[in-house]
């Protein structure tokens, strides 16, 4: 993420930001460049909070790499299970575990019961076949399915979500966070300035 638009996204009020590390991602951030990017963002601002996306990774790594970081939670985006969320929680008690769940359906939603230790969760469109990663293709589900979902814990809505549709998406899902990456972009993995602000002035 270039400094200018880490810098709009933060002062046009996000509450997280987000690093993927992930190397077949568009958006992969190499290790050796993560802990400056932090550092970075709390420079613009200092309660930003910070969420590493990592996909499929052994707890040992995921908890390296958060304190290497200094990331404050960890988003995971592959097929873990309950059991690696437990095994990351062991060696890293600090900071909380998101779970992605892949959405197409209503039953798909309750996979979340499966994720006991999960604190959070983001619910973003199922990939293509034959994908060679998990998210960030830009494709939207259906939103009417959440509308009367209920859970104990946090959600947070994404896929497909840009400036022109994500007032529609958080008045039809109920809503009451999102998630953003490729629909603020002017290219796979470049953001742009002006998509991050019209995002987040959207009239929700």
């Amino acid at each position: 993420m270039e400094p200018d638009t880490l810098r709009t996204a933060i002062e046009a009020g996000a509450r997280w930001i987000g690093f993927v590390h992930f190397e077949k991602s568009p958006r992969h951030i190499p290790r050796q460049a993560g802990a400056a990017l932090v550092e970075a963002a709390r420079a613009i601002r200092k309660d930003i909070e910070i969420v590493v996306l990592l996909v499929n990774p052994e707890p040992e790594f995921a908890a390296e790499i958060a304190a290497e970081w200094g990331v404050d939670h960890i988003q995971l985006h592959g097929a873990e299970t309950n059991d690696t969320l437990n095994a990351i929680r062991r060696l890293r008690p600090e900071g909380e575990l998101w779970k992605a769940l892949p959405v197409s359906t209503a039953e798909d939603l309750e996979a979340v019961k499966a994720f006991p230790a999960a604190d959070r969760f983001l619910f973003d469109a199922k990939p293509p076949k034959d994908a060679d990663r998990p998210g960030g293709w830009g494709h939207a589900f259906d939103w009417t399915i959440l509308k009367d979902f209920a859970t104990d814990r946090p959600w947070l809505l994404a896929g497909g979500l840009n400036p022109d549709n994500v007032a529609d998406a958080v008045r039809i899902s109920g809503a009451r966070a999102v998630d953003v990456s490729s629909g603020v972009e002017r290219e796979k993995g470049v953001k742009d300035a002006a998509k991050i602000k019209g995002f987040a002035s959207a009239r929700l």
